[in-house]
């Protein structure tokens, strides 16, 4: 009982800061459109289209289906942000192999999704420590 009241508790205090950002990004003397775009992610796609600014991060989608993971190799940029999409009759996770992926290392999960951002240039490799035959790679350009 006590996590559930943990869990709800953290999630109040997420609401009331993002309402916070969103009420504070309003009253601010520069433009209300770049405070708004920059805590929701539904204007991404307006941004996405504009040529000029610095470039938006992409998000790239891995499934966890069928006892594998679903493209297991893929290629993003730095900045870009993967996310493992769990929907399998097993529980799994990701986790990286070596040195270069120590910071890859998601809960077990049954249902439910997991990201990581890529920020620095290299080749992640990972897999399932519930399932080792279960193996992807991330070449991050």
């Amino acid at each position: 009982m006590s996590i559930r009241r943990q869990s709800s508790s953290r999630v109040l205090l997420l609401v009331a800061v993002v309402a916070g950002a969103l009420v504070a990004g309003g009253c601010s003397s520069e433009g209300s459109k770049t405070a708004a775009t920059s805590t929701t992610a539904a204007p991404a796609a307006s941004a996405t289209a504009t040529t000029t600014g610095p470039a938006v991060a992409a998000a790239v989608t891995v499934e966890v289906r069928d006892m594998k993971f679903s493209p297991a190799d893929i290629t993003v940029k730095a900045g870009d942000t993967v996310t493992w999409k769990f929907d399998d009759r097993a529980p799994h996770a990701v986790q990286g192999i070596g040195d270069v992926a120590l910071g890859i290392n998601s809960p077990i999960i049954h249902k439910g999704e997991w990201s990581h951002t890529f920020t620095t240039p290299g080749t992640y490799r990972y897999l399932c420590p519930l399932h080792p035959d279960m193996k992807g790679t991330v070449t991050v350009q």
